[in-house]
């Protein structure tokens, strides 16, 4: 049978640990036959990754800020260097200061807000425009996002207008990039329980809240969101872009 990502090159930027949507993505990736590059944030981050990507099919494992313009340009050039073209990018990559979740978000300071839109959102246009040229047979370029972009969510704050402005740049990325066959969406996972969820406050709440409302009576399975990304990296994706495609078990129908 064959792999719905066999002969593809993938690049995956934001793995954090194992329990990261990230993984869980890089995972359903290489078991579908795409050969991958993953990315870390710093020396010490460096040696967790390369012990993540014993199991994986991986072939290169670089730096990269994205906060960094320098970072990015070592990045496209180590890409290059690979010697085939990119097909598939994964954009995991978000922050915020832990005070600005849990403060109002009138409160917001202006450091904290330019932060949270720099690496959340801004970091999108920013890899795109370094991958662009790699991905010479047309691809796919995902983000992950979430419903606190569209709709207020308690204590999301800063981060959700900073999904919101990611989920704006997907849409014109999407309209620019779609002449050279690149594909962008952005998948609106559930709630998980990852790292950087539990810096959110009462984030067991919502989980809770979740299981009782929506339509499938429970929370996201970090599979199912790899799965997504799986279909948007593939041929069996070719024709979708421009769409946050929600994975989260129906909630983002449902009213309060």
């Amino acid at each position: 049978m064959s792999k719905l990502l066999e002969g593809k090159l993938a690049l995956i930027l934001g793995i954090a640990n194992k329990w990261s949507l990230a993984y869980a993505i890089a995972e359903a990736f290489s078991r579908e036959g795409a050969t991958l590059v993953l990315t870390y944030l710093g020396e010490r981050q460096k040696t967790a990754i390369e012990e993540l990507s014993a199991g994986l099919k991986t072939t290169a494992i670089l730096p990269c800020d994205v906060t960094k313009d320098e970072e990015l340009a070592s990045l496209t050039q180590a890409l290059r260097a690979i010697g085939r073209p990119l097909d598939a990018v994964v954009h995991s990559l978000a922050f915020a200061n832990r005070e600005d979740l849990s403060r109002p978000y009138l409160e917001t300071g202006r450091s904290g807000f330019l932060l949270a839109q720099d690496v959340s959102a801004y970091s999108l246009v920013a890899v795109a425009r370094a991958v662009a040229p790699l991905m010479t047979s047309g691809g796919s370029i995902s983000t992950l996002t979430y419903l606190g972009a569209t709709r207020v969510v308690e204590n999301y704050n800063v981060m959700g207008v900073a999904k919101a402005a990611l989920e704006a740049s997907v849409r014109y990325l999407a309209s620019e990039l779609g002449a050279s066959r690149i594909r962008v969406n952005a998948i609106s996972a559930g709630p998980v329980k990852t790292v950087s969820a539990r810096a959110i406050k009462d984030f067991s709440g919502i989980l809770e809240v979740i299981a009782r409302r929506a339509p499938l009576r429970r929370n996201t399975d970090p599979a199912e969101v790899a799965d997504t990304a799986v279909f948007l990296a593939s041929d069996l994706g070719r024709g979708v872009t421009a769409n946050t495609v929600f994975v989260d078990s129906g909630m983002q129908v449902m009213g309060f």
